[in-house]
């Protein structure tokens, strides 16, 4: 006799990684259908192993008035002493009652709330109540979320006297976005208005914004198999996250090092170590400022090549395997079939071939040293650039002017970047853009 569905899930290994990609309410439609399915879904550990409610409509908030005159909460019989984060953290809750009296939650080690409403409070008691054993948590772009609460709950949750093996949270997803489902698919193409012909040049014909659309496209497919790899951490990308992490967050990371992992990592760029000495060959320039910097979430990612001089850097790129964990980043999306932090940090290469190279700095250390258009940069050893990284972008373009006006030609000649280009290719290329228009 052929084998069934259920002599194929009742092998351990099929059912292992079978069971991350079905949604839950199929897989509860499967226990439904008979008692023996019932009891494989239901005892089985591996089933709600992983959790993603983010496509579930019953865990999302109905976005109504809280209150308008006392009529939504005398019709739904509401509590008067519910608080808002009680509100908003109301169909998690219940989706989790539910599993926890099937005794499933026990079970789910990774959780994926993207998109959800999660308030703080929701969050705090994921990581400290007994009741979750969730390792890998993802919470990116929710809403009803008060960071400062959640930096709180962080940073009591590694306290030096916390009891022994907890937290049990290892991974946290938290400031990257959110990864689209296959359900949504890529974003449907607008109908753009009719374009209405200039005199200005053939560039603004529909054919050449369709041409502009593919070259983009190619760029991306280019810079993915030169970087061997579709993480962004791992390619020359720029800007990773759409707002800059603040400070404090600096300062949870470190709070957290080695007990809690991030999507994200601290900037290792030596003006985060220890005051520079202002006798440094790498800092002997006119204008001298305080150098130190405090420490700073890494937000740029500068691809495995390196300085566009030598080719590294001074603080020496991560690598998967050889560097401590501490210095990688978790990679989007979370991992299927392992709940650990060597799954969610692993970079996958395109041809097979041992993990590239990570390097990735703050916009302080960047500054004036690197190009926002081609990522190329230079470290503080091939290029002193502008040092002090605490001016706003009028005063840095002063600054530049009187450095300019001070030195010799010799120096003018071996200045890299100018207002956030590089001078040898990026900059020239804006300037002949800029001519061109002026002359028609």
């Amino acid at each position: 006799m052929p084998a069934t569905l259920l002599d194929l899930l009742s092998n351990s290994l099929v059912l292992h990684h079978t069971a991350p990609y079905l949604p839950v309410a199929a897989t509860l439609a499967l226990s439904r259908t008979s008692k023996s399915f019932r009891d494989l879904v239901l005892h089985t550990p591996d089933v709600f192993r992983y959790l993603d409610l983010s496509t579930v409509k019953s865990a999302v908030v109905p976005y109504t008035p809280i209150d308008i005159g006392g009529n939504n909460w005398r019709a739904e019989r509401m509590d008067e002493a519910l608080t808002e984060d009680e509100f908003y953290s109301g169909p998690l809750r219940g989706i989790f009652s539910k599993l926890e009296r099937r005794h499933l939650l026990r079970n789910v080690q990774t959780l994926v709330l993207d998109g959800l409403s999660v308030p703080a409070d929701l969050v705090r008691e994921i990581i400290a109540e007994d009741r979750y054993s969730v390792r890998v948590l993802s919470i990116r772009d929710v809403k009803n979320l008060n960071e400062r609460k959640l930096r709180q709950a962080l940073n009591y949750a590694v306290r030096p006297s916390r009891p022994e093996g907890t937290p049990r949270l290892k991974a946290l997803y938290v400031f990257g976005p959110r990864d689209s489902t296959p359900a949504e698919g890529p974003p449907k193409p607008t109908r753009s208005p009719p374009r209405i012909p200039t005199p200005s040049g053939v560039t603004t014909s529909q054919g050449a914004q369709i041409g502009a659309e593919w070259n983009e496209k190619s760029a991306q497919a280019l810079t993915a198999a030169l970087a061997r790899t579709t993480d962004k951490w791992y390619q020359p990308a720029g800007r990773i996250f759409s707002k800059r992490p603040s400070y404090d967050w600096a300062d949870t990371l470190q709070a957290c090092e080695g007990i809690i992992y991030f999507d994200a990592v601290l900037c290792r760029g030596p003006r985060h170590s220890a005051p520079a000495s202002s006798t440094s060959p790498a800092y002997a320039y006119p204008t001298q400022p305080q150098t130190y910097l405090r420490p700073a979430v890494a937000s740029i990612a500068l691809g495995s090549a390196g300085c566009a001089t030598c080719g590294s850097c001074p603080e020496t790129p991560a690598v998967f395997g050889q560097s401590p964990l501490t210095h990688l980043p978790l990679l989007s999306p979370p991992p299927l079939h392992a709940s650990t932090i060597r799954a969610a940090q692993l970079p996958a290469t395109l041809d097979g071939s041992p993990p590239p190279r990570l390097i990735v700095r703050c916009e302080d250390c960047l500054r004036g040293r690197w190009c926002e258009r081609c990522n190329k940069w230079w470290d503080e050893d091939c290029y002193q650039g502008l040092p002090n990284s605490t001016r706003t972008e009028l005063q840095q373009q002063e600054a530049i002017e009187n450095m300019m006006a001070q030195l010799d030609s010799s120096y003018k000649r071996d200045v890299k970047v100018h207002m956030g280009l590089c001078i040898e290719k990026c900059y020239v290329s804006e300037m002949m853009a800029v001519t061109d228009g002026m002359w028609g």
